[in-house]
């Protein structure tokens, strides 16, 4: 069915391209007029809600952040590393926590949808995704600086977002064990310096992997076994931030790559990693589609207002009153204004916020509001935001095409 669906998507795709949609808004469109459709005929797609979690996490999630990791500019991350951090740990913990005090207020049912809800609900919006915007930062030819400051934040904070989530999911699900901040504080620092460290040892393995096999064949298989494995290793062994370790994993091996006067701009391993990480974004896609239903909108259409205003202005604090603020106090090159408004309105919604809602465990009472208001978030992004992009870019004359 899935095989299907991709193939409808593809075949859709130039209508999107007239009306400049996002492929992946596309995906979305397919999936759900496919499942409608399907079920309305009285066929069963097989798909549930409690079968996501493995499929997401272990399949998905290491392909999408490892293709992200391999292909930026390792040196021109480093060099805006303290911006990249700032805005992928500090904001985006105060994008969360905002998030969830202003959905908490909005919706106004402690019993249908308590704290630990609302704070659920911040942490998977907390993760920004500019993939559907990338590939057009890259056709109009905006700074590369701009393009690594929103690529950057959005790999670490995928990291500490789904840290995060763990956490409070965690509490969640054990509602009866007590919660100490300076023991949750310590728990996140752990989980996301231990999985640095996990990706740092495997990445020196599979850099020097790397560099000792010359063939286009060998390299690409390496680098699928050094994704899948530095994300086990950490995640299932060590049991620190899998997605930290694939992070660091991807940065050293592509950064190896492009060191290697061998390697071409267009040989195989670098398509490889395009290919399977469209693949991957498209089946994320697909599913959101195939599980969005008509009743989230008549149910839940109120929440998912709720979390779209929330996101927005979250988001509208953190870039723009945190970002001078570390200008002045920090000797980091400045920010310019009109690169803040591209941060602020291209800061997606994506691939890991679904990831999390169709990670969510329908034992939660409240897990079908939480995955309405992240899919009503993300569409906002893939049907307002990412369309309207390009008119602010060209508008403020960062388009270098």
């Amino acid at each position: 069915m899935l095989m299907g669906l991709l193939l409808l998507a593809i075949v859709i795709q130039p209508l999107a391209r007239r009306i400049h949609l996002p492929f992946t808004a596309t995906l979305v469109v397919a999936g759900f007029l496919a499942s409608e459709a399907m079920v309305y005929a009285g066929i069963d797609t097989g798909l549930r809600a409690g079968i996501f979690h493995n499929l997401i996490f272990y399949v998905f999630l290491p392909v999408l952040v490892f293709e992200s990791a391999f292909n930026i500019d390792a040196r021109l991350l480093l060099n805006n590393l303290l911006v990249i951090l700032v805005l992928a740990i500090p904001l985006m913990l105060l994008s969360a926590v905002l998030s969830a005090v202003m959905i908490y207020a909005g919706i106004g049912h402690p019993a249908g949808f308590p704290w630990i809800a609302a704070l659920l609900t911040g942490a998977l919006l907390s993760a920004t995704d500019p993939v559907a915007i990338m590939a057009l930062f890259r056709k109009l030819g905006v700074p590369d600086r701009l393009a690594v400051l929103m690529e950057g934040e959005s790999l670490f904070n995928d990291a500490a977002a789904i840290v995060i989530f763990g956490a409070v999911l965690g509490m969640a699900m054990n509602p009866s064990s007590e919660v100490s901040i300076t023991a949750t504080s310590l728990h996140f620092a752990r989980v996301f310096i231990g999985g640095m460290a996990s990706g740092l040892l495997t990445g020196l393995v599979f850099r020097w992997l790397m560099l000792h096999y010359h063939e286009d064949i060998h390299r690409g298989l390496i680098s699928i076994i050094g994704a899948y494995v530095s994300f086990i290793i950490a995640e299932a062994g060590l049991h620190v931030s899998g997605v930290m370790a694939v992070l660091v994993t991807g940065l050293m091996v592509g950064h190896a790559m492009r060191r290697d006067s061998r390697v071409q701009p267009e040989s195989f391993v670098p398509r490889l990693w395009e290919f399977t990480a469209y693949v991957a974004n498209a089946l994320v896609f697909l599913l959101m589609g195939v599980t969005v239903t008509l009743g989230m909108f008549e149910e839940r259409w109120l929440a998912m207002l709720i979390g779209i205003a929330s996101v927005l202005i979250a988001r509208a604090i953190g870039i723009f009153a945190f970002l001078p603020l570390l200008s002045r106090l920090t000797p980091v090159e400045p920010v310019p204004r009109s690169w803040q408004l591209i941060m602020y309105w291209g800061g997606l919604r994506g691939a890991v916020t679904l990831a999390l809602a169709l990670a969510l465990p329908v034992s939660l009472d409240y897990w079908w509001t939480i995955q309405s208001i992240a899919f009503g978030v993300v569409l906002f992004t893939l049907f307002v935001q990412a369309p309207t992009s390009p008119a602010l870019i060209r508008h403020y004359s960062l388009n270098r095409n």
